[in-house]
């Protein structure tokens, strides 16, 4: 299985900053020990494709330093030129991902999953969507047809809802926490808000009623959103999901979609649990899913 890593572009943060970009390398440091994986660095998206989706004007300011400081605020990053070449890579890993995964049934990124990012702003870590970039890109190479998106991070994927709110040619489905953030939630055409404290039990049996909805549509490509901030650990979370509720998840989707072959890409998403060695362990199992899956 091909998977495109993009953190050989450092993101320079200030000491104490909340987000865990440590774990781009420590992930890729472990999955590089198993054979089954092909670790790619990714290339950089060009700027014209990412306006395929994105406003031309917003892309543009962003990769000029020009975006208003309120802005940047939203995104939760400082303006860099390092935030810059890492906001590319990662949308360039999730354009050669589906690439890879519509030749050959699957591919990965460690890193994507930036479903908060709007049309014309970014917001909660997310500077461009990468997922909404690459539907746009397979519609200007008249690869288009249904896709669905099956994003099981923590949080509502509300960009990417937004995005796709009236396309009917794109099913959205997100299994989040009623009471996190977004606070004002978009409209997905599924959407699953789950109480605090929903644990695995619960959460599988409702994500094994989402999936045969997405499975009813037959999409003709899959991103999965593997974002692994479910975790009872996660000071973010707000679930309890245990490391083998989390597993069986990835093997609903995985395996499902392999089974009625259906081409998946696999993007990360949230992870703040505390060790962060927890994070980096169930991002890893999602990836060794993966490849075990497309070995059978």
């Amino acid at each position: 299985m091909r998977v495109y890593y993009s953190d050989h572009y450092p993101i320079p943060l200030p000491a104490g900053h909340k987000f865990p970009i440590a774990k781009y390398r420590m992930l890729r440091e472990r999955l590089a020990a198993d054979s089954r994986i092909q670790l790619e660095p990714a290339p950089l998206a060009d700027p014209q494709t990412i306006a395929l989706a994105h406003d031309p004007v917003y892309v543009e300011k962003f990769l000029n330093g020009a975006l208003e400081p309120a802005a940047m605020r939203r995104i939760g990053f400082p303006w860099s030129r390092g935030l810059v070449l890492r906001t590319l890579a990662s949308a360039g890993a999730t354009l050669a991902a589906t690439r890879d995964a519509l030749a050959g049934g699957a591919a990965g990124t460690l890193s994507g999953g930036t479903h908060h990012a709007f049309r014309a702003e970014g917001s909660g870590f997310c500077v461009f969507n990468d997922v909404a970039i690459a539907i746009h890109w397979l519609r200007s190479q008249n690869q288009w047809g249904r896709c669905a998106v099956v994003d099981l991070d923590v949080h509502q994927g509300d960009g990417t809802a937004h995005f796709f709110e009236d396309d009917p040619r794109v099913l959205t489905l997100s299994l989040h926490g009623a009471n996190n953030f977004p606070f004002r939630k978009q409209r997905s055409r599924i959407d699953i808000p789950l109480p605090d404290h929903t644990g695995d039990a619960e959460y599988l049996r409702v994500l094994d009623d989402a999936l045969a909805r997405v499975w009813d549509f037959s999409p003709r490509l899959i991103f999965y959103l593997s974002g692994v901030d479910a975790l009872a650990t996660d000071k973010l979370g707000r679930l309890s999901l245990t490391a083998e509720g989390l597993q069986s998840r990835d093997w609903r989707v995985i395996a499902g979609a392999r089974q009625r072959q259906i081409p998946l890409v696999v993007t990360l998403g949230g992870g703040y649990s505390h060790p962060i060695e927890h994070t980096v362990e169930a991002h890893a199992n999602t990836f060794r899913i993966a490849a075990r899956v497309l070995e059978n």
